[in-house]
């Protein structure tokens, strides 16, 4: 199994412009991202995938592997699936969020160990902890899982509705925004037309479900902080 990874740079964001280019205590984001993922063990090919010069300069300056990609891309999973038609000879390929510095190379391998299943298709992380603010805040995703570990629903509401049992307990999965897929799955999803799930939840996923694909839920208790916007650049320095 010859495994891919695939860091998504942009330097439009809406929210944080420039962001791969942060200075972090001396080094760029996305060279942080890039030198934390390369402590995964299983991963064989490590590259930043982006549209931008001045991302694809910086990513050379530090020795890293980068490609350009088309800019009309609209998620990351579209940008990793051109990078793969560069790598045919890999079976996985793991999309490595570019706004998380303290990516764990660990969590990078329990996610990959999903394939170890021949029947996995598509994987991603999950973490059990889940507070009653994060039932309410619409930019922590929830999930619901089948009895195989596969995802019934993602969603930014707090599914399922408890109206009926508010003083039961309930297996709550908080999602953790790191995708992996096998070659084939990654390509045919990049081909997918957008679905109205998608669009109501604003979130990708929905769409390779509504189409019958399974997603492979892995559980995790290793979760390192994002930086979307500039204030969480707080959460994030005191552990560089």
């Amino acid at each position: 199994m010859k495994v891919l990874g695939v860091i998504p740079a942009r330097f439009g964001s809406t929210r944080f412009p420039g962001k791969p280019l942060i200075d972090l205590k001396g080094k760029s984001m996305i060279q942080r991202v890039y030198e934390g993922a390369q402590q995964a063990t299983l991963l064989d090919t490590l590259v930043v995938a982006t549209d931008d010069q001045r991302i694809f300069d910086e990513v050379r300056r530090f020795g890293g592997e980068v490609r350009m990609t088309n800019a009309a891309h609209q998620s990351g999973t579209e940008r990793c699936a051109e990078v793969l038609a560069h790598f045919p000879d890999h079976d996985i390929v793991i999309n490595i969020q570019g706004d998380e510095p303290l990516v764990s190379g660990l969590q990078l391998d329990q996610l990959l160990g999903a394939f170890e299943d021949p029947s996995v298709q598509l994987a991603t992380l999950v973490h059990p902890a889940v507070s009653a603010a994060d039932l309410e805040n619409v930019n922590r995703i929830k999930v619901l899982s089948d009895h195989q570990q596969n995802a019934i629903y993602f969603s930014r509401s707090a599914l399922p509705n408890m109206h009926y049992a508010k003083d039961q307990h309930f297996p709550w999965l908080r999602h953790i925004g790191l995708y992996a897929y096998r070659a084939t799955a990654l390509q045919q999803i990049a081909a997918l037309a957008p679905c109205a799930l998608e669009q109501a939840e604003s979130l990708e996923q929905l769409r390779w479900l509504y189409y019958g694909y399974a997603i492979r839920l892995i559980q995790t208790d290793i979760e390192t902080p994002n930086i979307d916007v500039p204030a969480d650049l707080e959460k994030v320095l005191p552990f560089l």
